[in-house]
């Protein structure tokens, strides 16, 4: 028993070495790969199995919840019991608050204090001003993320009930809906998402708050908090530009939904539905109410531009983001107007900041082109559903027109990768590579 003791901490020791001696990036990288692992290790035990499951098949379910993506070869409902269903709820709970948040809260818990290592890995999974202290940002994040997801879960009790669902069912369907809503996993229980519910204003109602609070982030909803109610004259120039542009982006993606798609012309919820199409594209929550393998070419284009902004920096969404959409754009607004500096709503953007949005938007669009590329040598599906996969896959947002299931093994392989890297972040998995 000693000897085991000794090799156990040996093997403790080392690894805590292993972090230490690599950036912080690295360590992100490495910590979503080791949980990665350990749900397809668990997703593979045969006792949490409805139906057998391939490893392949496993190994995507684990990555899609590790990264929040919600893209999935086979049915969590139909494919893993209760058991099952809960290690993936539990993945995408991780992977959207953020494994270091998880780990350094519990030491903040138990130690009051966090070391050095531990501000330089949030710094890095996080865009935080310098003015939020990181041991008050973790602790309030877990306390927001609890209260939204606990809120959620009630309102969604409710919401299921008043539709007839059995208490039990209605409880644990409450929960996973929840927690896959506000970390924008797109995740659910129903085999047709919420399509069977798009007349459901309540539900929709309650999984658009839970995205949007989940995609914007806890410093956006808490400045636009103290603005509401006072506690703050004025809110950040960060809060601004990620408000604004979430707003109008959403205002125009509805706007089109509802006057250009044909599938939804008829429908009594056409508002709601198209509401709900740009939301989920832009929050990357990855539920749909509409068929969207039924989409027109244009709206789904349109989709995947959505999809390839994503919105929030510190939120739980995917995408490039948003303050990456406007550095760029005021780069192209002061080259045609020859202005010598850079700058957005009348405030001059720091150089640091424009060759961060500029090496994200020309990573982040490679990989795109990339893997398309690549797809089309594998896959067989229409060039805009192969396009529409990848900016789902790399934005992390769950929506399909249906090709998941039926990708090749090197296809499903590819969309793996995809996920992971979008979860971590395009230059965070860039600069990780060349151990920075």
């Amino acid at each position: 028993m000693t000897g085991k003791k000794n090799i156990i901490e040996r093997f403790l020791t080392w690894y805590k070495r292993f972090q230490i001696s690599k950036s912080p990036q690295m360590n992100l990288v490495w910590g979503f790969f080791l949980y990665t692992l350990v749900g397809f290790g668990l997703l593979s035990i045969p006792l949490f199995h409805k139906t057998s499951v391939g490893f392949l098949d496993n190994l995507f379910i684990s990555t899609s919840a590790i990264s929040t993506t919600g893209l999935v070869t086979v049915s969590v409902y139909d494919s893993y019991n209760f058991f099952g269903q809960l290690i993936v709820m539990c993945l995408f709970q991780i992977g959207g608050i953020g494994y270091m948040t998880l780990t350094t809260y519990y030491l903040l818990f138990t130690t009051k204090s966090i070391t050095h290592w531990h501000n330089k890995i949030i710094g890095a999974e996080f865009t935080l001003p310098k003015s939020i202290k990181i041991n008050d940002f973790i602790k309030s994040v877990v306390i927001f993320t609890i209260t939204m997801e606990t809120l959620g879960a009630i309102c969604f009790y409710i919401a299921f009930k008043q539709a007839e669902m059995n208490t039990l069912k209605a409880v644990w369907f409450s929960i996973f809906h929840s927690v896959s809503a506000f970390c924008t996993a797109g995740f659910g229980l129903f085999n047709d998402s919420f399509e069977s519910y798009s007349n459901n204003g309540f539900i929709n109602t309650i999984i658009s708050v839970l995205a949007i609070a989940g995609s914007l982030g806890f410093i956006v909803i808490t400045d636009l908090w103290y603005r509401a109610t006072r506690k703050s004259k004025n809110i950040s120039f960060t809060t601004k530009i990620i408000t604004y542009g979430f707003v109008l982006l959403l205002f125009i993606g509805t706007l089109l939904v509802y006057l250009t798609e044909p599938s939804i012309q008829s429908s009594d919820a056409k508002f709601s539905e198209s509401f709900f199409q740009a939301m989920t594209a832009m929050t990357t929550v990855g539920f749909n109410t509409i068929s969207t393998g039924g989409l027109s070419l244009p709206i789904l284009l349109f989709v995947i531009f959505l999809m390839y902004i994503g919105a929030s920096p510190s939120g739980t969404a995917g995408g490039m983001k948003i303050t990456t959409l406007t550095a760029m754009i005021s780069v192209l607004k002061s080259r045609l107007l020859g202005q010598k500096q850079i700058s957005f709503l009348g405030r001059i953007i720091p150089f640091e900041r424009l060759y961060v949005a500029t090496s994200t938007f020309m990573l982040y669009t490679s990989i795109i082109f990339l893997f398309s590329f690549l797809l089309s040598f594998t896959e067989t599906f229409e060039f805009d559903k192969i396009l529409f996969e990848v900016a789902s896959a790399l934005g992390t947002v769950g929506l399909s027109t249906g090709i998941t299931g039926d990708l090749t093994s090197v296809g499903k392989i590819f969309i793996i990768i995809l996920m992971f890297v979008g979860r971590v972040g395009v230059l965070t998995f860039g600069f990780a590579l060349i151990n920075k």
